[in-house]
């Protein structure tokens, strides 16, 4: 009687991460990193069935950057997998699976190719690009440029982004893992938070670009910032 139950429940475990091909394709390239100019691993077709051990954001396939490494320790753009799950990640980060917020670290993976376009569709080595980041690594939140059906823009359009989508908060109280935000420069500024210090009523914060396409943190009074913005609330 235990074993079938232990049998039915490694069969369910199973079930849950198999996933296939969807119907916009016969067959899709697993490839060496998540990239479509990176070298073919395997191929896989309709009905092979595909174990997504974790996912990451790579090079956008159809404005779609989410990609799947598979049980082949290959990648393939989730564009063509039949996830379930529109525009979200189904499981773990390859590249981070510690605690959110996670550690005080400079592990911005853009370093070098400034001004160009990252993955989420916000331009390299700005602040917004390095939240980004945190955000989808730390949170497992695929948020991009057009997160919700928003465009979010320069860091001074972030409120009005995040006031109109369903589901976020934004409000005067920091949280660690939120985005803390200002507009006392022309674009504004976006922060990621990483600890608070609710009886010095200090926070702090990781960001990108206050000295110029640099990585930095400091320890602020919650004041200094206009808003905080809560995709989630987890933590």
């Amino acid at each position: 009687m235990k074993l079938s139950a232990i049998v039915i429940f490694s069969a369910l475990a199973v079930l849950t991460r198999a996933y296939q091909l969807n119907n916009l394709t016969t067959y899709a390239n697993c490839r060496s990193e998540a990239s479509t100019t990176s070298t073919v691993v395997k191929q896989y077709h309709t009905g092979d069935c595909i174990d997504i051990k974790c996912q990451v954001s790579g090079q956008r396939v159809f404005d779609y950057a989410i990609w799947d490494k598979t049980q082949d320790s290959c990648y393939i753009t989730d564009y063509y997998v039949d996830t379930g799950v529109g525009s979200n990640y189904v499981t773990k980060n390859c590249l981070y699976q510690g605690p959110s917020p996670g550690p005080l670290i400079d592990d911005y993976r853009y370093k070098g190719q400034c001004d160009q376009v990252d993955p989420w569709n916000f331009y390299i080595c700005q602040c917004v690009s390095f939240v980004a980041q945190r955000i989808n690594e730390r949170q497992g939140i695929y948020f991009t440029n057009r997160y919700k059906g928003f465009e979010w823009g320069n860091a001074n359009t972030w409120p009005a982004a995040a006031r109109n989508s369903p589901n976020v908060t934004i409000d005067n109280v920091p949280r660690r893992g939120c985005i803390a935000q200002h507009s006392r420069s022309a674009l504004g500024h976006v922060a990621w938070v990483n600890r608070v210090n609710r009886r010095a009523k200090t926070v702090v914060i990781e960001q990108y670009n206050v000295v110029k396409h640099q990585y930095s943190t400091e320890v602020v009074a919650w004041d200094a910032f206009d808003y905080y913005i809560h995709l989630d609330s987890k933590y």
